[in-house]
């Protein structure tokens, strides 16, 4: 029953982190991607920061310092964690979705606009479906990544896998099945 708790919130965990990461990534993509220079450069020290920087460090920065620098951002450790696991993910997922999108021909773009389609349009039906077809494999591994980060969210308390699986191997004193349990 613990095991099935715990599976239960780290899946919630990672849906809500990886569907939310998705969209940040597509952000800073376009970011990355944008003609306009400080959208451009405030994407990139988005991205530089996020992967620069322990997972770890990211989760506390959200439930311990984030309150301290801005009080009515003070977040329960479900939502500090998914907070802190979308930044995280969002940051390796625009790189892998401006990887699409630079993949796509230009002779593509082209042919779209002299068939009249709008930017909006040509971005929509034209270049997003190609280039998310050349980033689904790097964001599979990205959400099986953060499937498996999700496990420091056990850092402030939130009850997930990793945290049942400790909670039982303390009250066993049987960390062997308890810890193959949890990994399995």
């Amino acid at each position: 029953q613990n095991f099935a708790e715990g599976t239960r919130v780290t899946v919630q965990l990672t849906l809500v982190a990886g569907l939310s990461g998705i969209l940040i990534g597509v952000l800073a993509a376009l970011g990355r991607t944008s003609r306009v220079t400080g959208l451009r450069w405030l994407a990139s020290l988005y991205i530089w920061v996020m992967r620069g920087t322990p997972l770890l460090v990211q989760i506390l920065f959200v439930f311990l310092a984030l309150p301290a620098l801005v009080p009515f951002l003070r977040l329960d450790d479900f939502a500090s964690a998914c907070v802190a696991l979308a930044f995280n993910v969002g940051a390796y997922n625009a790189e892998a979705i401006r990887s699409g999108l630079l993949a796509v021909p230009k002779g593509q773009i082209e042919a779209a606009r002299s068939l009249g389609l709008s930017s909006w349009y040509t971005f929509v039906d034209v270049i997003f479906p190609q280039a998310f077809k050349v980033a689904l494999p790097p964001l599979v591994n990205n959400t099986v990544a953060l499937l498996k980060d999700s496990s420091l969210a056990y850092a402030i308390g939130v009850v997930e896998l990793t945290n049942v699986g400790n909670r039982i191997q303390a009250a066993t004193f049987q960390p062997l099945p308890t810890l193959i349990t949890t990994a399995m």
